[in-house]
C-alpha cells in the first residue's frame, strides 16, 4: 500500500491518479483550491483520503499541506506535482503579471510542494516524486510560451534534483502527457489579449493545433493503469511519455536540433581560438 500526496486532485489527471490509487487500496492526500469537490472521492474512500485545501502559489500552505499529509498517514510514498493550468498568447501579447502568475502555479507551486516533502522522504529514506511536465517541457508550439517556460523550468530543476536526491532513495519522474480531454485548455486556461496584428498567424495556429490534437486526444481516464505500473517501478524512468503523440513529436524536435547543431559545429568550435 502507497501513501500518495496528489496536487490538483478535483479533475483532469490529478483526480483520475487520486481515484486509481483509492480503488487498488492505496492511501491518497488529494489537494484541491476547492476542498468541497473533492467530496465525492470521501463519500466513497471514507478514511482512505484526506481531502486538504491548498492553493499551491501559498508557500505557507503549501508546506502545512504537506506536513499534514505525513502525519495523517505516517508516511508519504509518492509525491505528485499536478496543479497547473494553461496560458494562450503569443509572447508579445503577454504581460509580466501574466507570465508571472504562469509561473507561480505551474513552476514554483511544483517547486514548494517538493521541498515541503523533501526532508519527510530523506527521513524515511525512500519515495518518488511525479512531476506534471508535459510535451510542451520537450517541444514548444506558437501561442503556449509562457506555459512552456514554466514547463522547460520545471524539467531542468527536475532533472537536477533527481541527480541530487538518488542516494536517499529518491526517485523522480518527469510525467510529459501529449493531448487529453483535461480542462487544461478549458475552463482552467487562461488567454491574454489579442493583438490584431498577430490574427491571421492567430487562426493558421489554431488550425495547426486542432489537426495536431484531434487524432490523439484521449480521456484522462486511459492513463490511470501507466501511472500505476510507473509508481511500481523500482527503477522509474526521469521521463516518462504519456500517449501517443509525445515520442514522435520529441523525435521532430531533436532530430532538427542535431542537424542545426551539427551544421553550425565548424563555426561553433571557432569561438575557442
Amino acid at each position: 500500500m502507497l501513501v500518495w500526496f496528489i496536487t490538483g486532485a478535483s479533475r483532469g489527471f490529478g483526480r483520475v491518479w487520486a481515484e486509481a490509487a483509492l480503488k487498488r487500496g492505496d492511501r491518497v492526500a488529494a489537494t484541491a483550491r476547492d476542498e468541497s469537490t473533492l467530496s465525492a472521492l470521501v463519500d466513497s474512500y471514507g478514511d482512505a483520503i484526506l481531502p486538504v485545501r491548498l492553493d499551491v502559489t501559498d508557500r505557507d500552505a503549501a508546506v502545512a499541506a504537506v506536513a499534514a499529509a505525513h502525519e495523517h498517514f505516517g508516511r508519504l510514498d509518492v509525491v505528485v506535482n499536478n496543479a497547473g493550468y494553461g496560458h494562450f498568447g503569443f509572447v508579445e501579447e503577454l504581460s509580466e503579471a501574466e507570465v508571472r502568475a504562469q509561473m507561480e502555479t505551474n513552476f514554483f507551486g511544483a517547486l514548494r510542494v517538493t521541498q515541503a516533502a523533501l526532508p519527510f522522504l530523506r527521513r524515511q529514506g525512500s519515495g518518488h516524486i511525479l512531476q506534471v511536465s508535459s510535451i510542451g517541457g520537450v517541444t514548444a508550439y506558437p501561442r503556449l510560451g509562457a506555459y512552456h517556460a514554466s514547463k522547460w523550468a520545471l524539467e531542468g530543476l527536475s532533472q537536477t534534483l533527481s541527480e541530487e536526491v538518488a542516494s536517499f532513495g529518491i526517485k523522480v519522474t518527469l510525467v510529459e502527457p501529449g493531448p487529453f480531454g483535461t480542462d487544461w485548455s478549458g475552463a482552467s486556461a487562461v488567454h491574454s489579449g489579442n493583438l490584431d496584428a498577430y490574427d491571421d498567424v492567430r487562426e493558421q495556429v489554431q488550425r495547426a493545433r486542432g489537426a495536431r490534437t484531434t487524432a490523439v486526444s484521449a480521456p484522462p481516464e486511459t492513463t490511470a493503469e501507466a501511472i500505476l505500473t510507473l509508481v511500481d517501478s523500482s527503477e522509474p524512468p526521469l521521463r516518462f511519455f504519456l500517449g501517443r503523440s509525445p515520442f514522435a513529436a520529441a523525435i521532430a524536435d531533436y532530430g532538427k536540433r542535431m542537424q542545426e547543431w551539427a551544421r553550425w559545429q565548424t563555426i561553433s568550435e571557432s569561438a575557442r581560438r
